[in-house]
């Protein structure tokens, strides 16, 4: 029996290995080994180091254009219940007068 893992996707366990890949042979599924780590656990920090959790307040510390637009979010403007999430941008929030947003970690931090 192998030890490799089953595949994320369709989480079949007939798994097997093709130059340094994880490939599942029922969906197609190819992925890097030793990405899979199931047991780590992504901890998002502000700009202080400070640990934080979804529905946290938030205070930007710096000021931030708008993609898209000519306006500005101001230094000390007040986030409500953000959401943390995996990506380009690590917090999903809505903002007053600009509406949903994505911020990085780096330019917040916990109120």
């Amino acid at each position: 029996m192998s030890n490799l893992p089953p595949c994320p996707v369709c989480n079949s366990g007939y798994t097997y290995e093709v130059d340094g890949l994880l490939t599942c042979p029922e969906c197609g599924h190819e992925w890097r080994a030793a990405v899979v780590d199931n047991d780590a656990v992504r901890v998002w920090k502000d700009a202080y180091g400070t640990p934080l959790q979804d529905g946290d307040t938030i205070t930007l510390i710096k000021d931030l254009k708008v993609k898209g637009s000519s306006s500005v979010v101001k230094v000390g403007t007040k986030v409500k219940n953000i959401r943390l999430v995996d990506g380009d941008h690590d917090i999903d929030c809505k903002i007053d007068g600009f509406g949903a947003m994505g911020l990085k970690t780096e330019f917040v931090k916990k109120a």
